[in-house]
């Protein structure tokens, strides 16, 4: 096939044209609000277990000061900051999610995108131009797989080919050399759901290598090195070896219709196969006013996919936080204790409470194989002493577009986690940090953008 008509090579044309006079407003608000989430799930995720010894060991290699580490503060090679970024985002799990597949994209591309632009010192415009590239992107390839889902972890797998094009686009690629970005990605594409299954620190940087990554691939094209151009179709390309795809809905209303959009905010600081019974399960305890005691058991119903992925029996294991963030067992018995499922919930200490984890043992996980969806629908069965068998249904995960947040959900979100982590944001550059945001399209120099917000 000719290099030039080959999946790749049409993606890498619309990423190196790409101006910001074509971008719907929507699509750029939309972009800066998500950016805001990540933001803010990123400086409450770095004290999370893992991620200040993730920014200890980069920052003691140093090298050129060029993008911000961003709760921690100081400078480092834009690779290792978008990777310590990219982590601490991913950290409690309370990032944005896609809602037409598994996938964490903004985690991966704002780090890169923004390091790449601090760098660059490139202008508000262009970043947004990458971001949304890169979001678009991830978007596509992932909504156009077709099932069952093979175990590849789509956040890392998927995410590095957006990374790629997001730091292409700030380095001015051409075309060519965007394709040779994007080839350079998939070679290095991987990352599996495995360290969801065994709750490991590693399931947080699933969205770190592939930010790293991204940005190698653009710098190593920039210098001449070359790539395979049949990355998606080739006999042993994406499609092939990580998940089948449609190549005609990856590329529908490309560079028209933007799907960096179809990303959702979460309402809880969990895996989001845990969302629609935790909403179920508080609306129950709110109507009949259920207690522990009350409760003899409950019993989820869920989609194969679901009950794989968080429906095992709850162990804290080596990593409770993460085991906490990875157990609809757990979050059940956090909606019944504790009326909610917060960032105190998913404390170490919270995740090795006795309380909640003999509640936890009366959650019964089964798979319904009529249920194909990756979030939703459940259906609860709670027997009650004083109540009897009690059904709840829920069919949309809080945050999706059948269930969006309101803004002062949000907002209150968005404060809560500015004033955790290593350094909290007091109200002051809180305020300081969503201005510059709102305005991004005025600054010029990026290099800019953190400047009186993160620490010296």
């Amino acid at each position: 096939m000719d290099p030039s008509e080959t999946l790749s090579a049409r993606i890498a044309g619309h990423v190196a044209g790409l101006q910001y006079d074509r971008l719907p407003a929507r699509i750029v608000d939309h972009a800066k609000l998500i950016m805001l989430d990540t933001l803010a799930v990123a400086w409450a995720g770095s004290d999370a277990p893992g991620c200040r010894e993730v920014h200890e060991l980069f920052a003691a290699d140093g090298g050129a000061p060029q993008a911000t580490c961003w709760a921690f503060g100081g400078r480092l090679p834009a690779a290792e900051a978008a990777f310590i970024n990219g982590g601490t985002a991913a950290a409690l799990d309370y990032d944005s999610f896609g809602r037409d597949a598994p996938v964490h994209t903004n985690i991966v591309i704002l780090p890169v995108a923004l390091a790449m632009a601090e760098w660059l010192r490139a202008p508000g415009r262009d970043f947004l131009c990458a971001l949304v590239a890169g979001n678009d992107l991830v978007c596509r390839i992932a909504g156009s797989f077709t099932l069952p889902h093979r175990g590849f972890a789509y956040t890392s797998a998927v995410t590095v080919l957006g990374a790629a094009a997001a730091a292409s686009r700030l380095m001015r690629l051409d075309t060519t050399t965007t394709r040779h970005a994007l080839g350079l990605a998939f070679q290095q594409a991987g990352g599996t759901q495995q360290a969801n299954l065994e709750p490991a620190l590693a399931k947080r940087l699933l969205s770190a290598f592939p930010a790293r990554a991204g940005i190698l691939a653009a710098r190593l094209a920039a210098q001449g090195i070359t790539s395979p151009a049949e990355i998606f179709e080739g006999r042993l390309g994406f499609h092939a070896l990580y998940q089948p795809g449609d190549a005609q809905r990856m590329l529908d209303g490309l560079g028209e219709r933007f799907d960096s959009d179809a990303v959702s905010i979460k309402g809880y600081p969990s895996c989001s196969c845990n969302h629609a019974a935790v909403a179920g399960m508080l609306e129950l305890v709110t109507e009949y006013r259920l207690t522990a005691d009350d409760i003899s058991s409950v019993e989820v119903a869920a989609s194969p996919y679901i009950a794989q992925l968080v429906g095992a029996p709850y162990e804290p294991g080596d990593d409770p936080q993460v085991s906490a963030q990875f157990s609809i067992r757990y979050s059940i018995a956090c909606a019944v204790l504790r009326g909610r499922l917060g960032l105190a919930e998913i404390e170490p200490q919270a995740a090795l409470d006795p309380a909640l984890r003999t509640f936890a043992a009366r959650v019964s996980v089964r798979p319904e194989p009529s249920f194909t969806g990756t979030r939703a629908p459940v259906v609860l069965r709670v027997a009650s002493h004083r109540h009897g068998l009690l059904e709840r249904r829920v069919e949309h995960v809080p945050g999706s577009a059948e269930a969006p947040l309101g803004p002062a959900a949000i907002d209150a979100k968005f404060d809560e986690c500015f004033a955790r982590g290593v350094r909290p944001l007091d109200p002051t550059r809180t305020r300081m940090l969503r201005e510059r945001v709102a305005g991004l399209e005025a600054i010029d120099d990026l290099s800019t953008f953190f400047d009186g917000i993160c620490a010296d």
